[in-house]
């Protein structure tokens, strides 16, 4: 069975990644995409996408691909993870209970990978500013919580890059 294991920075996943190959190990690579992803990093099928292509191109990363890496090793989450949060709204409301602003989020609907990073922290502190129970929302006393309540099919169906990495740690667990 796979494990997965959180690295803090997107910098410290990538060293560990890479690490893990070099030492002869099956790993998959997922890190936000910091930024929208260039159309043409995303021609085709999911599986022929090329995440390493808008990773080495933005200004942020740099990141060569490794030697004995493959473009389905590596996976992009949206420009930042909570934006999977927008996808079960439901979640959401049932975790922050009285107080919680649904209505300062994002509108329902809207492609989650192209919502900037800095409108979902935005709108998760307008909306969560009021909550009796948790208060507002912080990443390190919420982010793992809430991710452990919302509904990945959701994630999967607002999402191509969640769904591409779904299929490939699939075929990686047969194989």
């Amino acid at each position: 069975m796979p494990r997965i294991v959180a690295c803090g920075s997107c910098q410290d996943a990538y060293q560990s990644f890479c690490i893990a190959l070099e030492n002869g190990n099956s790993a998959m690579l997922l890190v936000d995409s910091e930024a929208p992803v260039n159309a043409e990093c995303m021609e085709g099928e999911p599986e022929s996408w090329k995440p390493w292509q808008h990773l080495q191109s933005r200004a942020g990363d740099c990141w060569e691909k490794p030697a004995k890496a493959s473009e389905q090793e590596c996976h992009l989450m949206v420009q930042c993870m909570e934006a999977w949060f927008l996808t079960d709204r439901a979640s959401l409301q049932e975790f922050f209970c009285q107080g919680f602003h649904l209505k300062s989020l994002p509108a329902e609907g809207c492609l989650i990978e192209s919502i900037a990073k800095e409108s979902v922290y935005k709108s998760l502190k307008k909306a969560t500013k009021s909550s009796k129970s948790k208060g507002e929302y912080g990443k390190g006393d919420h982010l793992f919580k809430i991710l452990e309540m919302i509904d990945p099919v959701k994630i999967m169906k607002a999402s191509p890059w969640a769904q591409r990495f779904i299929d490939e740690a699939k075929k990686k667990m047969k194989s």
